[in-house]
């Protein structure tokens, strides 16, 4: 059995905060390989409405059983789109007994909300909003 290390992307060992924003600097290879992987996770309307609806469920988690019903795929596709949600750090999972639950990882959607923000008061160059 492999005990390969799985990254969870956000996650840094000096404590210094994440990444600059895409408009304060500009992002090094590996930012870049890294985000890249979450909006390639995102970027399937199947995961995108997953996420939202573990995200929006009353509780912070959600059954894989209330799930699957929601869409017109199989359970093993289901299950596919969970663990590349999964793998890019947007979700974690629990099981309990026969189900598996789901809940939202904040830390990474906060990741991707601070990168994508533009800071206080700073108006894109060339616009005139």
């Amino acid at each position: 059995m492999s005990k390969q290390e799985l990254v969870v992307l956000g996650q840094d060992d000096d404590g210094d905060g994440c990444c600059p924003t895409l408009l304060t600097a500009p992002l090094d290879e590996e930012q870049a390989a890294d985000l890249a992987k979450v909006f390639k996770a995102l970027g399937d309307p199947v995961r995108l409405r997953l996420l939202s609806m573990i995200a929006s469920r009353a509780g912070g988690e959600v059954c894989v059983c209330d799930l699957t019903p929601a869409f017109d795929v199989s359970q093993p596709t289901i299950s596919h789109h969970l663990k590349l949600l999964k793998q890019a750090g947007l979700i974690d999972s629990e099981r309990r007994g026969t189900w598996v639950y789901y809940r939202l990882l904040p830390r990474m959607t906060d990741r991707l909300a601070a990168i994508l923000t533009r800071p206080a008061g700073q108006q894109p160059a060339g616009t005139a909003w």
